[in-house]
């Protein structure tokens, strides 16, 4: 098995029935402290796996770059070894183009960020409003309800990991027109799944993701909703719910938000006039006040 997943000996127990001892499979955790050009910026706990997506994503979401040339290079550092004086491949440093400025020190996480807290360390209030290169409220994409409901099926279908694990966050890239899956990226952490998304499209030179349907498998929190706007994804679907500050965030950029996105029906949080109303009509689309 590869590091993204780990096996482990449990006990299944079913009240009336003896236990019993079997191997179970489980997605991986591991710390990666992310560096640029050297020095510390954050420490997240994530799926091991596409760091180098999850590096570059993460500086988009914090405004630090915005074309994929920013992105210069980036490597596991020799000296971060376990016991047995193996890599860890738990430390990357990024190193930007030259010319691009380096992340303020107002950036800096002053404590582990955990894998369900995208936020967790900020070092201050207004560190947590990021403005965007890429503003959203001016993109012209319609989304047929239709096509939108087939989107959680097709993320599902893909979760190559949870469908081994049953226990990891999955975020896809959708084009809004024809409804072709971009990419897809699985991690214990979802910010960290969608900073693996922007990142691969960052290193593909794809930013703005003017035109596209970011969806996930959990709930769309603000810190989903920041880093959708921070890319340039004019909508954001969740098959959970969102919270009230997603809400009012999305309403704020001009994003459209769409939760509960589960069969033929979505709730419509923000942004109703990019979901077709005829194909809303034929589907059960809520929108909410």
């Amino acid at each position: 098995m590869s590091r993204i997943t780990v096996r482990r000996k449990v006990v299944r127990l079913t009240v009336g029935q003896n236990p019993t001892t079997r191997e179970d499979v489980l997605a991986a955790e591991e710390p990666l402290e992310i560096r640029v050009n050297g020095r510390s910026l954050a420490v997240t706990m994530r799926t091991p796996g596409n760091d180098y997506d999850l590096a570059a994503g993460f500086l988009v979401s914090e405004g630090v770059i915005t074309r994929g040339e920013h992105f210069f290079t980036a490597r596991y550092c020799a000296g971060a070894t376990d016991d047995e004086g193996e890599n860890t491949y738990n430390v990357l440093d990024v190193s930007l183009a030259p010319g691009v400025r380096p992340p303020d020190p107002s950036l800096e996480r002053s404590f582990l960020t955990t894998s369900s807290c995208g936020l967790c360390g900020k070092a201050s209030i207004d560190a947590v409003r990021t403005k965007s290169s890429f503003p959203v409220a001016e993109d012209p994409l319609r989304v047929s309800a239709e096509l939108l409901i087939t989107f959680p099926d097709a993320l599902r279908e893909a979760q190559a990991v949870f469908e081994k694990t049953g226990g990891i966050h999955a975020a896809a890239l959708f084009d809004g027109a024809t409804g072709r899956m971009l990419v897809l990226r699985e991690d214990v952490g979802r910010h960290n799944a969608v900073d693996k998304v922007i990142g691969w499209a960052l290193k593909e030179n794809l930013l703005p993701l003017s035109g596209t349907v970011l969806m996930v498998s959990s709930r769309a929190s603000f810190e989903l909703a920041q880093k959708a706007m921070m890319a340039g994804i004019p909508v954001l679907a969740a098959v959970s719910a969102p919270s009230s500050l997603a809400a009012e965030f999305a309403a704020e950029v001009g994003m459209t938000l769409v939760g509960f996105l589960r069969g033929d029906s979505m709730v419509i949080y923000a942004g109703a006039g990019r979901i077709d109303s005829e194909s809303a009509a034929r589907s059960r689309a809520v929108i909410a006040g």
